[in-house]
Order: structure tokens, then sequence, then C-alpha cells
């Protein structure tokens, strides 16, 4: 992988982590407690407990890849940048550009 298309991968996961960290912000106003003495009817209640549940397993998944991307900016100066940890091949740069936190090749992901 060139210097210039990691700065490109680098550039990215900054976006990349600025996107997330509003996303994060906003979705963790949507999953406080729905207060009980909340004058809704029933079933929107029951809704509105729904998708409560929906954004925390969004909010889970955006942390968990805000996590990832971390680490992949504190990598990407690294040699081993871009190379899969199964098969030691060159990860391909389309799938770093859309996924920049990968640790493995296609083939490799699709294995496990």
């Amino acid at each position: 992988m060139t210097q210039k298309e990691k700065n490109s991968i680098k550039e990215k996961i900054e976006n990349n982590l600025i996107q997330l960290e509003e996303q994060i912000k906003i979705l963790k106003e949507k999953v406080k407690p729905i207060a009980p003495d909340c004058s809704l009817g029933r079933l929107t209640r029951l809704e509105a407990m729904g998708e409560q549940h929906v954004n925390n397993k969004v909010l889970d998944e955006s942390e968990i890849r805000h996590t990832r991307l971390k680490n992949a900016l504190l990598r990407v100066d690294k040699p081993m940048f871009g190379i899969c940890i199964e098969c030691e091949e060159e990860i391909g740069i389309g799938r770093m550009s859309v996924r920049p936190e990968s640790v493995r090749c296609v083939e490799c992901a699709n294995n496990i």
C-alpha cells in the first residue's frame, strides 16, 4: 500500500470517527429511559420501548466500530497496516477504503 493510499485511508478514518461521534451522541439521547409517568398510550409506549431497543443495538454497534476505527488510526502508519492477520497478504485497497478498520482480507473474513 502506497503512502498516498494510507493518507487517503487515514483521512477517511478521521471523517468516519467524527460522524460516529455525532451519531453516538444522538443515539445516547434516544436510549434514555422512558419515564413511567409519560402520558403515552399502552401501544405507543410499547412502540417507544421497541424503538429504544433498536437504538440500543445500533448504539452498541456504533461504539464497537468507533473503537475499531480508533485502533486503525493508531496502526495506519505502521508497516503491517493493510496486511491480513490470517494469510499475511495485502488487503485490497477497495476493502480498506470501505472498511478501514479491517484486519482480514475478504477471503479470510468469509472463512471465519
